[in-house]
């Protein structure tokens, strides 16, 4: 026990850890929804969406929250409505959100001194260095984001899986379509810190994608997101804390965590395989006995 808990020492290595267990419910729950309304793609263009409000804050030295918030926030509804344009696919309107913001914050880093150095903590992150207000505000994320889609799972789960029923019931889409973009937008903002924009698109995908093929229930799926991503977290930060202490190696904490869960989701994808095989041979058992 004493050999699990040792990397967890020091106050930034708890700070880290528990910032991660945050995100970890939050992933699990986004996540799930994300992959059941086929949202991939639109996580990808949310990181470069609140790029603008994370180099502000960079460059003004301002709150990253705040900045990153609000540009989420606009770009979850310019989305929602963009997508409702005549003779206009998800796809393109995408595409002009992603340009237009992106190339907002790449204006906006470009006039600072430290291009370099900025640059870097807002592709890849800084999830050792993370302080108790940020991990308050990621918590306050967190509860706000699960408490709106558990308020409205029903209404979800039955549009992600028969839009046509859920438009009948009397169910506005648009509504529906703006809670999830702007909770997608608002995991994208509690993430960027810990493994910036670059691998927060796995955060949002991954956990999701190696619980399906191991359920297809919803909410043991989102139960198997969360323990996956709470695992790869703990383990990413103390294989990087190894690895720096013992072997002089600089693992990216972030980058590391990312990767186990890929890792993840490959052993997964073997289980479910074994497990649907399984399954398989036990049906065919039984129907000739």
């Amino acid at each position: 026990m004493a050999g699990l808990s040792e990397p967890f020492r020091d106050g930034f290595m708890q700070r880290a850890l528990l910032e991660m267990v945050v995100l970890s419910v939050l992933a699990g729950v986004v996540s799930v929804h994300v992959l059941l309304h086929r949202l991939a793609f639109v996580g990808d263009a949310m990181t470069h969406a609140v790029f603008p409000g994370i180099a502000l804050a960079f460059v003004t030295d301002r709150s990253l929250l705040l900045g990153a918030t609000f540009f989420g926030v606009l770009a979850a509804v310019l989305l929602t409505f963009a997508t409702r344009l005549p003779h206009l696919g998800t796809d393109a309107a995408l595409g002009v959100i992603v340009g237009a913001f992106f190339s907002v914050g790449v204006l906006i880093v470009s006039t600072s001194h430290t291009f370099t150095a900025d640059l870097s903590s807002l592709l890849f992150g800084r999830i050792l260095a993370v302080d108790g207000t940020q991990v308050a505000q990621t918590a306050a994320v967190a509860v706000v984001v699960v408490a709106a889609l558990a308020m409205v799972h029903k209404e979800l789960v039955l549009r992600a899986f028969d839009p046509i029923g859920s438009a009948a019931l009397g169910y506005r889409p648009v509504v529906i379509d703006l809670v999830l973009n702007v909770a997608v937008a608002l995991m994208v903002v509690a993430s960027v810190r810990a493994v910036g924009t670059v691998l927060v698109l796995a955060i949002i995908v991954v956990p999701a994608a190696a619980a399906r093929l191991l359920t297809d229930r919803i909410a043991p799926m989102m139960v198997i997101a969360v323990a996956l991503t709470a695992l790869a977290s703990y383990a990413g930060l103390a294989l990087s804390y190894e690895a720096s202490l013992r072997h002089e190696v600089r693992l990216g904490a972030g980058a590391t965590i990312v990767v186990l869960l890929c890792l993840a989701f490959v052993l997964s994808a073997g289980l479910g395989a074994w497990l649907r095989r399984r399954h398989g041979r036990a049906v065919a058992s039984a129907e000739a006995s």
